[in-house]
């Protein structure tokens, strides 16, 4: 493979059939790491790619009046009150009000048409490291959380992506901490007081907070660190259909991204890893920017972006060399990321590919269309796909209801016979139903394919739809081996 492709390959989703190669490679990713990141695709096959509709990515106010408007609708539906308790009506309302599908839809859409191929890569990437599964309302938060809480911060501070992550919706409905109130808040006392009343702490994010968002289990924290951690954040996030009077009353706003709910915050000094944490609001920004700054979080993260983009089994050195930078520019995601990639365009190992990278790769690869565009996203059309089938079948959507630690970054966990024939039926189903428009030939000449993939795709004979599973599932297009 060239060079061009073979890094394009490895830290991004590889050049579309129609896109001129850069010869400068160094100055290309740095370009990538500044350029802007509109939300790209086609409103339907026949469309141009151009930017998605404003009104197809509400913001997370707008967000929130249409779960507010789903959940009414299906109350009076099933109380039969609207006299509308039809499939026809329960779809307009889904189609009308969750925006789930939607956001998946685009994402998907995104890193097949989207210019900022490197900068989808690490979005992935922390996405996958600040986990918000799919549960209770949080499917139509995950999308607002991936494009503003992760893409828009890729070239801030770690500090900043963390704090923001950490009080978005998403993550604080995830994991429950909109339940959570203080054992001595104002909430737990007068609860205390009424029999039908429950309010108690709930330390889900604030070990998900140590364990996976920031200093690992290497850093030998105590269940009292946890506790002191959930102490901290309780108080943050509110229900996120909750009426704007309510929530007005509660946490004097109505800014779901800033949700603070004083009469359920733990009072009095927290102590968490030896540090002393304040009383109120800001007690969280200062617990958040100390782990963030913890040589702990340092390695552990360092390492973590090692393994998905160098090696899996990335060495001391090159783990060094990455907390190094971090020490030096306090943070600065930009200048990690820079040192990431310089490691892994100088890798001399091949980096296994995730089915989702491997399979907008494939489609970039081929100019396939292969996905619905937006305007027909709820159509039947058993020839385009549905953004949430595709990557339920690979075994990878952020829609999923998954566990908090993400997907693995470590190649076995993706190697098994299933695995693999996963991939072949999408690269025939791609060669069948996508309009592809470069056949493999055509794409081996371009990429530069090396011989042992292109005896590889000689031997399957000459049908071209062989040839195209056959070199889409090659060792090479996988990732598997530098040849």
């Amino acid at each position: 493979m060239n060079k061009q492709f073979r890094i394009a390959q490895r830290i991004g989703l590889m050049f579309r059939y129609d896109q001129d190669l850069p010869q400068d490679m160094e100055a290309w990713i740095q370009l990538q790491l500044q350029a802007p990141s509109p939300a790209l695709g086609i409103a339907n096959i026949s469309a141009k790619v151009t930017e998605w509709p404003s009104e197809l990515q509400p913001d997370l106010a707008k967000r929130a009046g249409m779960w507010r408007r789903y959940r009414a609708l299906k109350k009076q539906q099933r109380e039969g009150k609207n006299g509308q308790d039809t499939e026809a009506a329960r779809q307009a309302n889904r189609h009308e009000n969750l925006m789930q599908e939607k956001d998946e839809h685009k994402f998907v859409q995104r890193n097949i048409y989207g210019a900022d191929q490197i900068k989808l890569r690490l979005t992935a990437f922390w996405a996958n490291h600040f986990t918000i599964g799919n549960t209770f309302d949080t499917g139509n938060m995950i999308g607002h959380a991936i494009d503003e809480g992760i893409l828009a911060k890729l070239n801030g501070s770690f500090a900043d992506m963390l704090y923001g992550i950490t009080t978005h919706p998403g993550m604080l409905t995830y994991l429950d901490n909109v339940y959570s109130a203080g054992e001595r808040s104002e909430k737990a006392k007068d609860c205390r007081r009424r029999p039908d009343c429950h309010a108690g702490l709930n330390d889900n994010l604030g070990r998900e907070l140590l364990e996976l968002h920031t200093v690992s289990v290497a850093a030998g924290y105590s269940e009292d660190d946890i506790h002191a951690a959930a102490q901290v954040l309780a108080g943050w996030g509110i229900d996120f259909g909750q009426e704007l009077p309510d929530m007005r009353k509660r946490t004097g706003g109505t800014n779901h991204w800033n949700a603070y709910k004083k009469r359920w915050a733990e009072p009095g000094t927290k102590k968490v890893m030896g540090q002393t944490i304040y009383a109120g609001r800001s007690g969280l920004r200062q617990l958040t920017d100390f782990l963030a700054s913890h040589d702990h979080t340092i390695n552990h993260i360092s390492t973590k972006l090692c393994q998905h983009f160098v090696s899996d089994s990335a060495t001391k050195a090159q783990i060094e060399s990455v907390k190094s930078v971090w020490h030096k520019s306090s943070g600065d995601l930009h200048a990690i990321h820079t040192q990431v990639l310089k490691l892994a365009v100088n890798a001399p190992d091949a980096k296994f590919l995730w089915p989702m990278t491997w399979l907008f790769q494939v489609v970039r690869l081929s100019g396939a269309t292969f996905f619905k565009g937006w305007e027909n996203i709820d159509d039947y059309d058993d020839k385009l796909m549905r953004s949430k089938t595709v990557l339920k079948e690979l075994g990878q959507s952020f829609w999923s209801l998954r566990q908090p630690n993400g997907y693995s970054n470590d190649k076995v966990e993706w190697m098994s016979a299933e695995m693999f024939e996963r991939r072949v039926r999408f690269a025939d189903a791609i060669y069948k139903n996508g309009t592809t428009r470069r056949s493999a030939k055509k794409i081996m000449d371009r990429i530069g394919a090396a011989e042992q993939t292109r005896a590889l795709v000689a031997s399957v004979g000459t049908s071209p739809r062989d040839q195209f599973i056959a070199l889409m599932c090659s060792p090479e297009l996988m990732g598997l081996e530098y040849v």
